[in-house]
Parts: C-alpha cells; sequence; structure tokens
C-alpha cells in the first residue's frame, strides 16, 4: 500500500522583506507568470525573505519543551568581532566541564544564548557556516573535529571566542556540558547516525545538514530515538526554506493559481562544483543534490512517492567515473494524479549556478529564473556579468533553516521535514539511482512501502 500524500500548509503568509542589498538581491529570484490566455509573461516582484514554513507545525507539547530562552539580537555582537586570535588546541581532555567555571563566549554574556556543538567541520556547507558566524541568539561552545586543519579551513585561521576545538573521542565533554543544548551533525552519512544518537539520548536537539543515513531502517531509528527522547531532529532540506520557493508553494498549494499541475521542471547545476571528497562522503549526486528537488517536488505536487522513476547519467569527470557516480543525470517521474516531472542536476556549471524551476498547470506557468541585481541575463558571454555562488543563492533558505532549528530547541515549533517525508524522499532518490544503474524504469506503485533499496545495497 503506497503511504499517504503529504498534507502541506495552506496557512502560508508572508511578512517584510530583507533591505535591499546585492547579495540580498542575489538570493531572490523573480517569477514569470503567464498573463491570460497569451503567451507572454509578467514579472512578479521576489518574494519576501521571511515567511512561514511549508510544512503545518503545531506547538510541541509542554513536557517536551525546553525553558524558552529569550533571544538577545539586539544586543549581540557579531561573533566575527570575537575571534581568538589562535585556534584552541586540540587533545583537551578531562572530565566534563563545570558550566560556572568555563568562561562564556562573548557572544553569550547573560547566558541568554543556545548553547550548540559542531559536528565535522570539514564537511559544513558555507551557507551554514556563514550562518553560524553571523545569527545572534545562541553560542557555538564546542567544535568537535579530528582534523585540525579542517577546522581551519572552515573558519579561517580562527575559531569564534570561547569556542572549544575537540576530538571525536572527547565528545562526551561537550554532551555532557549542560549548557549545551543542540548538536549541529555535518558527518557524513555512514558516521552520522551514532552521533546523533549519542546526542539526543545526551538530551541534545540534532540538526543533520546532510542525511542522518542513507539506509532506511537506520534513518527511522534515528527519527524513533528522538521521539523517545522528546527532542527535535531536525533534517537539512533546505530548498523547502527558500524564499523563492516559499512563495511558489503558496501560489501553487494555496492559491491554486495554476489549477491541475501537469509538468514540473528543474534545472540544479552546481556552482563551484562539490569536491570528489564530498560526493564520496555523502553518497554522491543523488543524495547530496537530487535530494534537495525531490523535497520539493513532492511539496509541490502533495504527492509523497511517483508511480515510475527512470533516470540517465552520466560521468563525464573521469574520476566520477572512478567513484562509479555521474556528474550529470536526469531523472523523471510520473506522479499518480497524472503530473510528470523531470530533474536535471548538473555538476558543470562553469561561473555561475543555474537553479530554475517551472510549473505548468491547466490554468497557467509559473517560472523561477536565475536573476541578478542589474535585471540583465546573459547568453554566450565571456565573462559572467554577476556569478552567483550555491551558498550565495540559498543564503537566506540556510539562515531561515538555521532559525528554525533554534526555535525548535526552544520548544516553539516541531522540526517541519517528518520521519515520513524523509524516508519517502530517499526511497525515491534510491530508486532513482537503482533506475541509471540498472538502466530501466523502476516502478513503485506496488512497492511503495517496500523501497527498492538502500544505498549500501546498490553499490
Amino acid at each position: 500500500m503506497k503511504p499517504s500524500s503529504a498534507d502541506p500548509d495552506s496557512s502560508l503568509s508572508l511578512s517584510l522583506p530583507l533591505p535591499l542589498d546585492v547579495p540580498s538581491l542575489l538570493s531572490h529570484p523573480s517569477f514569470l507568470i503567464p498573463t491570460g490566455s497569451s503567451t507572454s509573461y509578467s514579472m512578479v516582484p521576489s518574494p519576501p525573505s521571511y515567511h512561514k514554513l511549508l510544512v503545518p507545525h503545531h506547538p510541541i507539547p509542554a513536557t517536551h519543551r525546553d525553558h524558552p530562552t529569550p533571544s538577545t539580537s539586539a544586543s549581540h555582537p557579531s561573533p566575527l568581532a570575537t575571534f581568538h586570535t589562535r585556534i584552541a588546541p586540540l587533545g583537551q581532555s578531562g572530565p566534563a566541564p563545570d558550566a560556572s567555571t568555563i568562561p562564556t563566549p562573548s557572544s553569550c554574556h547573560g547566558g541568554s544564548g543556545v548553547g550548540l556543538v559542531l559536528f565535522g567541520a570539514g564537511l559544513v556547507s558555507t551557507a551554514l557556516l556563514q550562518s553560524l558566524l553571523e545569527e545572534a541568539g545562541f553560542c557555538l561552545l564546542y567544535v568537535v573535529e579530528d582534523q585540525l586543519e579542517e577546522v581551519e579551513r572552515a573558519f579561517g585561521a580562527k575559531v569564534p571566542a570561547g569556542t572549544r576545538v575537540l576530538r571525536q573521542q572527547e565528545a562526551t565533554i561537550a554532551l555532557s556540558d549542560p549548557r549545551v543544548s543542540g548538536a549541529i551533525i555535518c558527518s557524513p552519512p555512514d558516521k552520522a547516525p551514532e552521533m546523533v544518537r549519542d546526542a539526543l539520548r545526551a538530551g541534545k536537539g540534532v540538526f543533520c545538514e546532510g542525511l542522518p543515513s542513507l539506509d532506511r531502517q537506520t534513518a527511522e531509528a534515528c527519527f524513533d530515538e528522538a521521539n523517545r527522547c522528546g527532542r527535535p531532529l531536525v533534517c537539512g532540506f533546505y530548498k523547502r526554506f527558500d524564499p523563492a520557493l516559499q512563495f511558489l508553494y503558496k501560489k501553487v498549494r494555496d492559491s491554486r493559481a495554476l489549477g491541475r499541475i501537469h509538468r514540473i521542471s528543474t534545472i540544479s547545476s552546481l556552482y563551484p562544483a562539490a569536491s570528489l571528497s564530498l560526493l564520496k562522503a555523502s553518497g554522491g549526486i543523488f543524495y547530496n543534490a537530487a535530494v534537495h528537488d525531490i523535497d520539493i517536488i513532492s511539496l509541490l505536487l502533495g504527492e509523497s512517492v511517483p508511480d515510475t522513476i527512470f533516470s540517465l547519467g552520466h560521468a563525464f569527470c573521469a574520476d566520477m567515473g572512478c567513484l562509479r557516480d555521474v556528474d550529470m543525470v536526469t531523472i523523471s517521474m510520473k506522479f499518480p494524479s497524472g503530473a510528470i516531472v523531470t530533474l536535471d542536476i548538473s555538476q558543470h556549471c562553469t561561473r555561475s549556478c543555474d537553479q530554475r524551476l517551472e510549473v505548468h498547470g491547466s490554468q497557467g506557468t509559473l517560472r523561477v529564473d536565475n536573476q541578478n541585481p542589474l535585471g540583465i541575463t546573459e547568453h554566450g558571454t565571456s565573462v559572467s556579468i554577476c556569478p552567483q555562488t550555491q551558498a550565495e543563492r540559498y543564503r537566506d533558505a540556510y539562515r531561515e533553516l538555521f532559525q528554525h532549528f533554534l526555535r525548535t530547541l526552544k520548544g516553539q515549533e516541531p522540526p517541519v521535514v517528518t520521519k515520513e517525508q524523509f524516508l519517502w524522499t530517499i526511497q525515491v532518490a534510491a530508486a532513482a539511482e537503482q533506475s541509471w544503474r540498472n538502466r530501466s524504469a523502476v516502478d513503485l506503485d506496488s512497492s511503495a512501502t517496500d523501497p527498492p533499496g538502500v544505498k549500501a545495497e546498490l553499490v
């Protein structure tokens, strides 16, 4: 029996936009909406940055709440202004710290910030790191990483004042610290589950930037552990927090502006391309990139699993072939409603990321296009007019995702990505990979509750 379709939130609302600075404009594509029955398009202003979430959320029961911690964004200095002059040495060991004797980071004076620990600095994304350095209302108390050079690469040559760097074997020091409310885990899916469970059992909320696991049973166990411990487990499906896609979602699902959805197509070309080490650690292009578009498609359609899926891919980079992966893939899906979806995902964007999405319905078309502050579109120019990285494009999405995690730690809302949504999404990603490897379509219609396999079984 097929899982029931997601029931997206229909109460999505908008609020005030960000100031009109260039980076803000870069991350807000405009929309093209057909006018009347003609083929012309009219421009719709870029959506504001602050918004409600795509999935309905309700207050967490009082028995599962932390004591809410008030935000002090008005009084917090930027962590950028409070850096140490050198990185704290690795290998500091000893008993669990006493919160009364350890210096409080300057951004947390008064004890008003939410204490956090970061696992896996080597794989933290640029966009998330930017939020860690710029956002207020929290304290990065620990970084757990065995490789000192990875900490230096992520933070420059310095870490925020008061942040202590630990080796993985010393993780219990951070997890035993009562000041720590949450753990950010950027470790690869093969190592993340143990860290997730340890943090949850220590009473910490968890944010997984990547996937908690590529294995369905292991991922399900992580969510079940979060439920048992009464702590949030936030999955890093960042695209559902993007203001442009939020605005599109409201038009498609709430206002029903397009009528019945016939077709959706996406283009996701990454810039800069993900490193081979990152792709290898994250499970490959299907789990590092495609999974985020699959999540958005499911929300836009209100359907969890397609009937049929077929993938074609190629490794244009020889090193990708050695990893038994591809750097360009097209995934075609047909859903029970009849909607046909095409995802084009590529590692080959040489000057700027290319992120587009188009929805065709019985009453019109909506399109999210690449835009720049000058409003100039380039074709075949030798120099990019306004280059944009993936981190710049989704800066606001990561900021809101991070703030969502902080709100879950305060008990203000539960994680928007449910266990069922996550399992369905990795199920579709696994089917897409299986289709590419077997060079044949995968029928999910009769096996929605019995997924085609997991990453470990496919390779």
